[in-house]
């Protein structure tokens, strides 16, 4: 059983175990984060050397975003082995040394692992093409016969989440389900070699000193197709109630208690988080301690910069991670979304427009063709790093994607020619897709890709990252970067037990909220600048206050004397 002891004086013995409830987590895509081979995609060692960098910035844990063996068919969540390192990015002899130097800094890892399908490499799936029909390596997948003559019809017209038809026909004319792009067939969950191999996997992972599990679409593990299948409009009106045949079922909860026993042979017990796009109400089911233990809120991230919206979705996120027992998750940006910096940027969505599909606020925008006469983007950062203070001052544990903390912006304008994101594809370019927030970073302000390696970076980068390049940053006092790392220093001194009060403003484009030990928190989402009163020293401010009074479009944090 690997322990991991507290490698830093501000991981308390006692703390151990429930670290995670108030952890600051920053998302790693890997192949974009930093390359030491200087093939063009980053790698585990490039991770390495910049461990310094996540250290500095004062973060709890970092979230690895899949480095399995893949075919790239979407960015590393096609998984061909579930247990090793895709060798474009290291070994496992790297993955052991990446944890090593993360956990000798006092950063937890986490990683990222897909459960609902893999690659069609895998070495099952490979399996069950050239056993054929009716064989026991089919069973662990989803296969079907088509419909009409000779079966050369799909057995539903049901389309994938990335656009066409959601069954593919193999060479001998069965068909089988994938839920996202052809090269990811689904698992059938309710195979035992499926559920077992899982739990394998969990301690694989977990007996090499990872401390925790990202879990990908949590909620669409377990199906029902059983005949007869309904059609696409029966499928999209039948209610997400525990029943649908393909989301949320509440069967899902079986496999995830067998997951939490074997989370908890461990010591500390290990974590897990879910990505569930699930109703609110159900939720807590995922995020209880039974289950997978957390899960993801997205809500701010579909929200515009609006008091009003902030504070409801604040509010209802801690109802329910009261009524699960567990901690609220926030995050403003991912691997899978524009940008905030740049949806900040853009009009505002609007009401109307909330719900699953919202956080890809900004899309319209990239089909427009990014026009930078659009994008406020001086506005646009000042607001996000507003709403990011804001964030970073509730209780539960903030979720920061890479390249935030250097108040990066969504690149826009990558060439057809050079996109990657199955997405585009898939929809002939009606979805631009995820490629513009996982452009490789930029490390310093010199060199043939910033810094990111010795070569040409495998996404185009814009040459405007010369000034925001970390290097450039760290020497500046004003910077983004400077701002993350004072907040997030702040906030470790400052955070206590996991309570909130909202103090009354007289405004309502402004928020307050009081902590636990004297810390307020104001975010002023107006234009109009905001009396702080005289209590309360202030500490931090995203924008300089003037005197007393918090400017427009930004946040303060003030401590009480």
């Amino acid at each position: 059983m690997n322990t991991l002891a507290p490698a830093n004086p501000r991981i308390a013995a006692d703390e151990t175990e429930t670290w995670w409830r108030q952890a600051v987590v920053y998302q790693v895509y890997p192949r974009s984060f930093a390359d030491a081979d200087g093939d063009g995609i980053g790698d585990l060692p490039g991770l390495i050397s910049r461990a310094d960098h996540l250290a500095e910035l004062g973060i709890d844990a970092v979230w690895l975003s899949p480095f399995y063996p893949s075919e790239l068919a979407d960015g590393g969540y096609d998984v061909a082995d579930y247990r090793d390192v895709d060798p474009r990015l290291g070994t496992l002899e790297d993955f052991d040394a990446l944890v090593d130097a993360l956990h000798a800094r006092g950063i937890r890892v986490i990683v990222d692992i897909g459960p609902n399908h893999s690659s069609d490499q895998h070495v099952w799936f490979q399996e069950a093409l050239a056993a054929g029909r009716g064989s026991a390596a089919r069973e662990r997948y989803i296969f079907r016969e088509g419909k009409g003559p000779d079966g050369a019809e799909p057995p539903t017209d049901w389309e994938s989440v990335f656009g066409g038809p959601a069954w593919h026909r193999v060479a001998d004319g069965q068909w089988y389900f994938h839920n996202f792009a052809p090269e990811q067939p689904d698992f059938n969950w309710d195979h035992p070699e499926v559920r077992e191999d899982f739990l394998r996997t969990l301690r694989f992972w977990s007996d090499r000193g990872v401390d925790g599990f990202r879990v990908d679409v949590a909620h669409m593990l377990t199906k029902d197709l059983s005949e007869p299948l309904p059609t696409r409009a029966e499928l999209e009106v039948l209610p997400f109630d525990g029943h649908h045949p393909l989301i949320d079922r509440d069967d899902v909860q079986e496999i995830y208690a067998e997951w939490r026993a074997v989370f908890n042979e461990y010591d500390p017990p290990r974590t897990a988080v879910a990505e569930a796009w699930v109703d609110a109400a159900r939720v807590p089911r995922y995020a209880n301690p039974q289950s997978l233990g957390q899960a993801f809120n997205f809500q701010l991230l579909q929200a515009d910069f609006d008091a009003g919206e902030f504070r409801r979705v604040v509010t209802h996120n801690l109802e329910l991670a009261a009524a699960s027992g567990s901690s609220s998750t926030w995050v403003l940006s991912n691997h899978d979304v524009v940008r905030h910096a740049t949806r900040y940027g853009l009009p505002p969505l609007g009401e109307e427009h909330r719900g699953r599909g919202a956080e890809k606020h900004g899309s319209a925008w990239l089909r427009r063709g990014a026009d930078e006469a659009e994008l406020d983007r001086i506005g646009g950062l000042r607001r996000a790093t507003a709403a990011t203070l804001f964030m970073l001052g509730l209780p539960g544990s903030a979720y920061l994607y890479q390249g935030e903390e250097l108040g990066l912006h969504e690149v826009g304008d990558i060439p057809a020619a050079d996109r990657q994101d199955p997405t585009f594809f898939r929809t002939q370019g009606d979805e631009i897709g995820r490629d513009g927030c996982r452009v490789p970073l930029p490390w310093s302000a010199e060199g043939s890709s910033y810094g990111f390696g010795d070569g040409q970076a495998h996404l185009p980068q814009p040459a405007w990252f010369a000034e925001v390049a970390a290097d450039r940053q760290a020497e500046d006092e004003d910077s983004t970067l400077a701002l993350y790392r004072r907040a997030l220093r702040l906030r470790r001194e400052l955070q206590d037990a996991e309570d909130l009060t909202w103090i009354d403003t007289g405004r309502d484009d402004v928020l307050r909220v009081a902590r636990p030990g004297g810390w307020e928190i104001v975010t002023v989402f107006g234009s109009e600048p905001y009396d702080l009163g005289d209590a309360g020293r202030i500490v931090l401010a995203t924008v300089a206050p003037d005197g007393r009074r918090a400017a427009g479009e930004s946040t303060v944090w003030l401590v009480a004397d």
